[in-house]
């Protein structure tokens, strides 16, 4: 699913690894425009697009109120939130709350089960 941006009066699209748009109205057939969580999972070809480029693109979305970054290489999840000023939490242990998503918690040992990590 894509999500769907306007740049300096543009139409721009990009493809989150996961989107949940919270408004029961933003329903087009091949795009959200109002999500209010995205997900990305790094790779290197992709980190610092994910880190620099939609992060600007992403926080410009009014419904945005999570971005969340999820490295495949290392156990650490970077997790952005629009009520702490888009100021980045990093965490390598514990859990991951979606506060967005009534607190849901996620144990972090839950999101990396089973993956093993290089060297």
């Amino acid at each position: 699913m894509k999500v769907r941006l306007q740049v300096a009066g543009e139409d721009i699209f990009y493809y989150p690894d996961l989107v949940l748009s919270c408004d029961s109205e933003d329903r087009e057939r091949y795009w959200r425009s109002r999500p209010c969580l995205l997900v990305e999972v790094l790779s290197e070809a992709s980190e610092r697009i994910d880190r620099r480029e939609k992060f600007l693109a992403y926080t410009t979305l009014p419904s945005l109120q999570e971005y969340l970054l999820i490295a495949q290489d290392r156990q650490e999840v970077t997790i952005y939130r629009r009520r702490a000023d888009w100021h980045g939490e990093v965490l390598r242990q514990g859990e991951l709350r979606l506060d967005y998503l009534g607190e849901l918690s996620l144990p972090l040992a839950v999101i990396y089960e089973e993956v093993v990590f290089p060297g």
